[in-house]
């Protein structure tokens, strides 16, 4: 099979529900995209880490009851280093082997990010500390727009460049809507230096409203043209559904085209449009194993 007809690698994002129902819904979508054969799912963590325990449960879940690969969001944020080791360790214990790490938000309420007096201060420290504790597979945050706590693009990528050095094995960007915004930023990363692969994080579009505040918190743009694209139908869940669908198959398909051969899927713990989207990309169940 040749590299353009081989299907592409993925992995989606999940985060702990809040409630039953949630937590029905949710594993409904990991059923739904578990044929797919992600190279990982990844589990996010809340911002001050209120969402702990319930990650790890989540995790450990994914692992004891499907074929999937679980990989935890693990941050500096509130925690000791000791803390942070012990977390870790614990799930190197249970047999997960990737992990996402982040420096993390600042919680709820914060004006910015302080780090804890006895934690990691940034995402490269908390990378490095990994690395020394166990042969981890870790993930790392990349921006293509940059990070909106950053100085300029240019601090941002040196972050970027000292996460990789530290000992991550790929960079996941941030969710973005103009193409041209990821590839130059790849380009850059390439010329830089860094040597890991960058994947491109994709998020369907299910509420356009929800993602505007999204996209606001994070610094991502929001083309005019989209925003058209979904004017006039709040009221109208269907066609919404099938412009979503239509956008981010355009989007994926540009990248394709241009060599990217690894997504990563922001789901928000629905299947419909992540799968509608690798189908297209020519993701089988029948065809998923070789892809991962």
């Amino acid at each position: 099979m040749t590299q353009r007809n081989r299907p592409p690698i993925v992995s989606f994002e999940f985060f702990p529900p809040a409630d039953a129902a949630m937590e029905e819904t949710l594993w409904l979508s990991v059923q739904r995209l578990a044929p797919l054969a992600p190279r990982f799912v990844s589990v996010t963590y809340g911002a001050d880490g209120s969402t702990r325990d319930r990650t790890h449960q989540l995790v450990r879940r994914i692992k004891q009851e499907t074929a999937l690969t679980g990989a935890p969001h693990l941050t500096c944020v509130g925690a000791s280093r000791g803390e942070v080791l012990d977390i870790a360790r614990r799930y190197w214990e249970e047999g997960i082997r990737h992990i996402v790490a982040l420096r993390g938000d600042p919680p709820q309420g914060a004006a910015r990010y302080e780090p804890h007096p006895d934690g990691y201060a940034y995402g490269a420290d908390l990378v490095a500390g990994l690395r020394g504790l166990a042969d981890f597979d870790i993930s790392v945050a990349a921006y293509p727009e940059g990070h909106p706590e950053a100085p300029s693009v240019d601090a941002d990528l040196e972050n970027l460049r000292r996460k990789v050095a530290a000992g991550a094995t790929r960079a996941i960007t941030q969710f973005f809507f103009d193409t041209d915004d990821y590839l130059r930023y790849r380009d850059r990363c390439v010329a830089s230096g860094i040597n890991v692969s960058i994947v491109p994080g994709i998020l369907p579009i299910g509420r356009f409203q929800q993602v505007q505040r999204f996209a606001a918190r994070c610094g991502a743009k929001v083309p005019a043209s989209l925003a058209e694209r979904f004017a006039g139908l709040d009221d109208d869940p269907d066609t919404r559904r099938l412009i979503a669908a239509n956008f981010a198959i355009e989007q994926v398909s540009r990248l394709r085209r241009h060599g990217v051969e690894e997504f990563h899927f922001y789901t928000l713990n629905r299947a419909e449009l992540t799968y509608a989207i690798c189908h297209a990309l020519g993701l089988r169940a029948a065809t998923a194993g070789g892809a991962a």
